[in-house]
């Protein structure tokens, strides 16, 4: 029987069993599913706000082309990822196609003009996409749950969405969707119709330390997670071992990473957030920084990680760059390579064998 000690009843929280030992107790008000106070969280923010400070952003850039070919359906072996921006990505494998959080309005908002807005276009545009056919929503929160782009993907595709417990109502709202709700380690399996791959397709929900919240009234009442795909993976025609994609989703750092790797094993491939870290009182218990993030790729024992959640929506003071440049800096420190963890340009699509990067143990 799965732990059920971030239920409450009414909703969901982080579990106490999340929290790192080595937690700093917070000098103010944390961001948490379950404040304990009433409107602690939500004063936390306001104070935060109403005193921001922090390293200016560019009001628009422009990218260059992007390199690779996502249309390209990739040779047994292979994943296809293409980052489309902040913890939207568009991961292809042999028989399958999947979006994560997919994301590509302009603003991050309940309106369309207010809210946290783009510096960026997405990487690819939406109608330039091959066919998905599966969604992976980590959580409700609006830079990751995007109704309109939900809109679109379903007169176009109608996608099967796995999302956590909690966000099917939300996500009805914007069309006739297959929708499969996830507890933490419940898993769903794909096979065959309406998924082109004929081999089994598992993707199981894992814990992350975050919290939800569309309006100042529904926190903690739908569940947030990261996502472990798994697809029996072939090379050369001839059988092969398992790929395994974790998608981190939205999260600060726990004591869930060796917990994943031991239940599901060490992905091929892991999503990891690496921005929107600052300031740390703020927001170290649910969001990662680069630091945590090189030390989740080591306990994770992925072969590969890439960022994720960064330069695109000015959600936090940090500088646009600095998550990529802490990164570096992180990498070198806790004796990472380069190219075991880094991050791809914004529309980026580059093809990676399944076992062609050798994991770094912690």
């Amino acid at each position: 029987m799965n732990d059920r000690r971030h239920h409450t009843g009414t909703g969901f929280r982080n579990p106490d069993w999340l929290t790192p030992p080595d937690a700093p107790v917070e000098p103010s008000v944390p961001i948490s599913a379950a404040p304990r106070r009433p409107g602690g969280r939500a004063l936390a923010i306001l104070r935060w706000r109403l005193r921001r400070e922090g390293s200016p952003w560019p009001d628009w850039i422009v990218d260059p082309q992007p390199s690779g070919d996502p249309s390209r359906t990739p040779a047994p072996g292979e994943i296809s990822v293409t980052f489309i921006g902040h913890s939207c990505f568009l991961i292809r494998l042999p028989g399958l196609t999947v979006l994560t959080d997919p994301m590509f309005s302009h603003r991050a908002s309940p309106v369309s003009w207010a809210g946290p807005a783009r510096v960026r276009a997405p990487g690819r545009r939406l109608d330039a996409l091959p066919r998905i056919d599966l969604v992976l929503q980590s959580h409700n929160h609006y830079d990751h749950l995007d109704l309109p782009s939900l809109r679109a993907l379903q007169r176009r595709d109608a996608p099967r969405i796995v999302t956590p417990l909690g966000n099917a109502a939300l996500i009805d709202k914007a069309g006739r969707f297959e929708i499969e709700e996830l507890d933490w380690w419940q898993d769903w399996v794909g096979q065959g119709p309406p998924l082109p791959s004929r081999t089994p397709v598992r993707v199981t929900a894992v814990p992350a330390r975050h919290f939800s919240a569309r309006t100042l009234r529904d926190a903690g009442r739908a569940l947030w997670a990261g996502f472990m795909l798994e697809i029996p993976a072939t090379k050369s025609g001839e059988p092969g071992g398992s790929t395994r994609i974790l998608f981190a989703g939205d999260t600060g750092n726990g004591t869930h990473w060796p917990m994943i790797r031991d239940r599901l094993g060490a992905p091929d491939l892991a999503l990891l957030p690496i921005g929107a870290y600052e300031p740390r009182a703020l927001m170290r218990r649910v969001h990662m920084n680069p630091a945590e993030a090189v030390t989740t790729h080591r306990l994770l024992g992925a072969r590969q990680s890439l960022g994720m959640h960064f330069g695109t929506f000015r959600l936090t003071d940090e500088a646009i760059d600095a998550p990529e440049h802490e990164l570096a800096r992180e990498r070198e420190r806790q004796g990472v390579a380069p190219e075991a963890f880094t991050t791809l340009g914004f529309g980026e699509c580059r093809r990676f064998a399944s076992s062609s990067v050798q994991a770094v143990e912690p």
